[in-house]
């Protein structure tokens, strides 16, 4: 059996329009946002920081002055930023970041991802799923059915092992991708500088068969609405009443 992998160095995606989210949007990068009274990155930057995550990218572009003040009042993790003059999407915006994050495996998280840990912490357990002799990715899923606010139809097909295969085209699958993973800089060697979506590493890590996926055991929400926000933050407070951020 492998080692826990012992990861120190993550990425978080803030270069977003939020366009779905207007009118909050209009003068706020999404993942400054509040939720239960603090802004969506801070819930991401926090589970990095207990997950012993001691170096975080967050790659900017709209409204960037804006995140580059809030994340400038973090003393922990360590932040570095990589603005972006042109949105480079979340495969370029990785790509543009890796002299950043260095040579060895990295976490990458959607700056409005929000979730809440299951009997185990989430990250904790990715670290330990990690093989990167078998993997160049590996995605946080989640069940469709149990998924807050989702109503798409799924994303990935998983094995008995945990290798993930695309939905087929018109079919439903039980799983979604729930914007947290690991990724191997090794992966995106061939790939020119420009736009271009993630989607396109996980198409080639399925080609060579290491495209991995941990099932979530916890609760996930999606937040690409104002409807969303207002629902999560509804139920964060029925659940805790009050707050609560790890």
């Amino acid at each position: 059996m492998h080692k826990r992998t012992s990861i120190k160095r993550a990425m978080v995606l803030a270069a977003g329009l939020g366009e779905r989210m207007r009118p909050l949007t209009d003068n706020t990068p999404k993942p400054l946002l509040k939720l239960q009274g603090h802004s969506l990155i801070d819930y991401a930057l926090d589970r990095l920081q207990d997950a012993g995550i001691e170096t975080v990218v967050v790659n900017t572009f709209y409204l960037a002055d804006q995140m580059d003040e809030h994340l400038s009042k973090r003393s922990h993790p360590e932040i570095l930023i990589s603005r972006e003059e042109e949105r480079l999407e979340t495969g370029g915006g990785v790509l543009n970041a890796l002299p950043l994050l260095g040579d060895e495996p990295f976490f990458v998280i959607n700056g409005d991802a929000f979730w809440l840990n299951g009997p185990t912490d989430a990250l904790g357990r990715m670290q330990t799923l990690w093989d990167e002799r078998q993997m160049d990715a590996l995605l946080m899923m989640h069940a469709t059915v149990d998924a807050y606010g989702f109503t798409g139809r799924g994303d990935f097909l998983v094995e008995p092992d945990g290798e993930l295969s695309r939905r087929p085209e018109g079919e439903v699958c039980p799983y979604m991708f729930a914007g947290i993973q690991i990724l191997h800089p090794r992966l995106f060697k061939s790939m020119p500088e420009g736009v271009f979506s993630l989607n396109r590493m996980y198409d080639l890590a399925i080609e060579n068969g290491t495209l991995y996926g941990m099932i979530h055991d916890g609760e996930w929400f999606h937040i690409g609405t104002q409807e969303g926000l207002e629902e999560t933050d509804a139920f964060m407070k029925v659940r805790y009443s009050g707050v609560k951020r790890r």
